[in-house]
């Protein structure tokens, strides 16, 4: 524990070093268009994020605490544009400087029958491999893509964990229409947290469709429809058609406090390969208000249940809802509804606070599962360089076991 400390402190103690004697950037002119497509490689900008944390899991069983000190190292090239063209292409490694934890696959001490699970293996792969075409407002990409729909709710890349989620696909974004935004994906492959080394928690096979319709243009907020057409051949529970429409924004009460609101439903069926017979909905109602350096939210989310089969979103970020201890990755049998409160700081010093609390129910018998409190501390030095201090506390009545997280983390990227 010392050891992993020790670690961190150091390297945090070396960015700020290095960031503070590190000369301003130079102001920069903006470059001629590449002439030849040789110059459109060879002017092309790198790209370098190095994250450094420490994660300490508990629970209140028989699992031997986690201890996970990692690094993830990301490095990404950009070609400059060239006729509507743009490639990308980037690596990413996640070496763990300290082990003792598990992940599905881990084997001795880091089985998830003996260790805590942390959720982030050694992993060296290409993350991302793309090429763009621009033709007006209208963009193609195909190949290996970060993609992030809406709030990350049904389709998102994961990204608190350190070897992300990313997609194989061909992706077309249009954005002809004023403050109209249309999307569609098609989706033959989806590399996830794991990679390939866990046989329990494989990259999916997949023939899936996306499609998401996104209006600002209405004088209170913004409105979202979507189809998620998802078929995975090697995870077919997961195989499910969701239909769903969103509404958010925000209204000045005063000239310094404003209503904040989201209202979402979704419908969602067992679709492709999936054996299952079900069919469940979602929905999500939030108000809250807003000052200049505070927020306090309420919420109420529900994720239904049919037939023993709860709602599933295989393809979410799913660190970000219902509790940052991850005891709810997958839906209960019974459903999920999670009342919420959550308040945003703010804070001196370029420090920002969140804190949430949650209290989780079965949609379906009454059942109290548990509630949960989630805490959350940055500090950004500057553009390159920030920090993070992150604790989750889960209390268990009638699902899982007590589950304590905690986590400090160094960011740098440019």
């Amino acid at each position: 524990m010392k050891t992993t400390l020790l670690a961190l402190a150091t390297l945090a103690i070396a960015s700020v070093a290095f960031a503070q004697s590190a000369p301003p950037p130079a102001v920069a002119s903006t470059p001629a268009a590449p002439s030849s497509l040789q110059d459109a490689i060879t002017g092309g900008k790198v790209s370098l994020n190095v994250r450094l944390r420490y994660e300490h899991v508990a629970q209140d069983n028989a699992l031997a605490d986690a201890d996970a000190l990692t690094i993830r190292t990301r490095l990404g090239y950009k070609t400059a544009p060239y006729n509507g063209l743009t490639a990308y292409m980037e690596v990413q490694n996640t070496t763990a400087i300290v082990d003792d934890y598990a992940f599905p696959g881990g084997t001795g001490s880091q089985s998830p029958a003996v260790t805590s699970i942390v959720a982030d293996p050694d992993v060296t792969d290409v993350s991302q491999a793309w090429l763009a075409y621009t033709h007006g407002k209208t963009t193609g990409t195909v190949g290996r893509q970060n993609l992030v729909l809406d709030n990350a709710r049904f389709v998102g890349n994961v990204a608190w964990r350190q070897n992300y989620q990313t997609f194989d696909s061909v992706v077309l974004k249009d954005t002809t229409f004023d403050k109209l935004s249309l999307t569609y994906g098609y989706l033959w492959g989806i590399n996830r947290i794991f990679g390939d080394i866990a046989a329990a928690q494989p990259d999916y096979d997949s023939d899936s469709h996306i499609f998401n319709a996104s209006y600002s243009g209405l004088p209170f907020g913004t409105l979202t429809g979507y189809a998620y057409l998802l078929d995975f051949d090697n995870a077919a529970a997961n195989s499910t058609a969701t239909y769903g429409l969103s509404f958010a924004g925000s209204r000045p009460l005063t000239d310094d406090l404003k209503l904040l609101y989201r209202a979402e439903y979704a419908t969602q069926s067992d679709y492709g390969s999936s054996a299952l017979n079900y069919t469940t909905d979602y929905y999500l109602a939030e108000l809250g208000l807003g000052l200049k350096k505070y927020s306090f939210s309420v919420g109420y989310e529900v994720l239904g249940s049919d037939n023993g089969q709860g709602f599933r979103t295989p393809l979410a970020t799913l660190h970000a809802f219902n509790g940052w201890a991850d005891v709810f990755l997958n839906t209960p049998g019974t459903g999920l509804t999670d009342l919420y409160f959550k308040a945003t700081a703010t804070l001196p010093y370029d420090l920002s606070f969140t804190a949430f609390y949650h209290r989780f129910e079965s949609d379906v018998g009454g059942v109290t599962y548990g509630d949960e409190i989630d805490l959350q501390l940055t500090y950004k030095f500057n553009k390159q360089l920030s920090f993070l201090a992150k604790a989750a506390f889960y209390n268990a009545d009638a699902f899982s076991v007590d589950t304590n997280k905690f986590s400090l983390q160094a960011d740098f990227a440019f």
